[in-house]
């Protein structure tokens, strides 16, 4: 059958002609199959899935009391816009209590999003012209990559490697590399890596920002969950609202994965241009959940028990993987474990060439899922969000994973 019309109509910058027909599989997509394969190769097996990168339970009892006492109210019903007032002056309130951020203006400085992914995929809407480019950390959240592209735009890698501490070196980045650029994207504390940002290195991203004339966005969609001092914000460090935004979601830091809640604030021009280009794509969250967000930035002690509970399942998760071989240590924020892949397999004599090999092979021989990274050398991450209802529960998942891991007799 011949192909039809709209098998060449497809653009480009999402395959064109080949829309659909592409043989590569990504790495999530190997993971799913594998996971569906091995539930069905040994339906009785428990799957310990440390690979999914979203909270276990539910937004708190309270939070969705709001909802569905606000859900009700007539005036809540409709179009909301760029969102409600209320939830920007709870936003800057929220900024200050939590990460010290005062001085907010929220008529100004702050604008809500449907979650935090579609304000990172508008963003180069408001500055991407053809040609321009961003710095991207990598290993990281791809969403503003992929949508430089789509605009004719370039992306620079920033390698976040572990003897820098999973932080860029914005020294070695290259003139040439630096001309054009636009945006700078942060994600701290970082997904995957785990790694925590300090105030000198904000500061210095201030510096490199003001020195390049680059805009910064940094993703803190986990900056709440931290384990070892005050939460921090790039907004905290002088100069930030000069050069850049934040983006904070409700998803981590609340348990409200599904909620789909987030808000930027930062720089007035960039709030503003942000704010103009949203306007043109959707016409605001349900206000009824904009106001259950309320009741939550207005509750930081909800976050702080969430905090508890990833910081205590973090460590039996260091102890139980040091314990088999890995070299794994405490991050000082996020939910996750960025460990070096094993290079063998000696029960089986199986050598890996990649941690996606690791990956799919954990999940065949041991029914352990995890996510793998092989863009800055071979590492795997762990995340302390599996299923587990209670404290005991937790420990029984944990020296489960003990035993199926020794068992592999893994080499690194």
């Amino acid at each position: 059958m011949p192909e039809d019309y709209i098998q060449g109509s497809f653009a480009e910058r999402i395959g064109g002609k080949l829309f659909g027909k592409s043989q590569k599989i990504y790495k999530f997509e190997k993971i799913k199959r594998a996971k569906a394969e091995a539930r069905k190769n040994n339906p009785n097996a428990e799957l310990l899935d440390f690979g999914v990168g979203e909270p276990d339970e539910m937004a708190f009892p309270p939070v969705v009391e709001a909802l569905k006492l606000e859900c009700a109210k007539p005036e809540n019903r409709g179009y909301s816009d760029n969102g409600i007032q209320e939830l920007k002056e709870a936003a800057a309130r929220y900024l200050d209590k939590v990460y010290g951020v005062g001085g907010v203006d929220p008529s100004r400085e702050v604008v809500h999003s449907i979650g935090s992914k579609p304000a990172l995929a508008m963003l180069p809407d408001a500055f991407i012209n053809q040609g321009d480019g961003v710095l991207m950390t990598v290993p990281g959240y791809p969403v503003i990559a992929t949508h430089t592209e789509w605009n004719g735009g370039r992306v620079v890698a920033l390698p976040l490697k572990e003897e820098n501490g999973f932080l860029p070196d914005l020294d070695a980045v290259p003139a040439e590399d630096l001309a054009g650029i636009k945006l700078l994207y942060l994600n701290y504390p970082n997904n995957p890596t785990g790694a925590a940002a300090t105030p000198e290195f904000f500061s210095k991203v201030v510096e490199f920002a003001k020195k390049n004339r680059i805009i910064v966005v940094h993703d803190a969609a986990y900056a709440a969950l931290s384990f070892d001092s005050r939460p921090l914000s790039f907004l905290s460090v002088p100069g930030a609202k000069d050069v850049g935004v934040e983006v904070h979601s409700f998803s981590k830091a609340f348990n409200m994965t599904g909620w789909r809640l987030a808000f930027v604030a930062g720089n007035e021009k960039v709030v503003s241009a942000y704010a103009h280009v949203k306007d043109n794509y959707d016409s605001g969250q349900f206000i009824a959940i904009q106001k259950a967000g309320i009741y939550a930035l207005d509750h930081p002690e909800i976050t702080e028990k969430i905090s508890d509970k990833y910081k205590r399942r973090l460590r039996l998760m260091v102890e139980a993987l040091d314990y088999c071989g890995f070299s794994a240590s405490m991050p000082r924020g996020s939910f996750y474990l960025y460990v070096r892949a094993p290079k063998r397999a000696k029960r089986t004599n199986t050598v890996f060439s990649s941690a996606e090999n690791v990956s799919e092979y954990l999940i065949k021989e041991a029914h352990i899922s995890t996510v793998p990274w092989d863009d800055e050398g071979s590492y795997l991450r762990f995340s302390a969000t599996f299923a587990a209802k209670n404290k005991d529960e937790e420990y029984r998942v944990i020296e489960e994973l003990k035993k199926r891991l020794k068992g592999l007799d893994l080499e690194f």
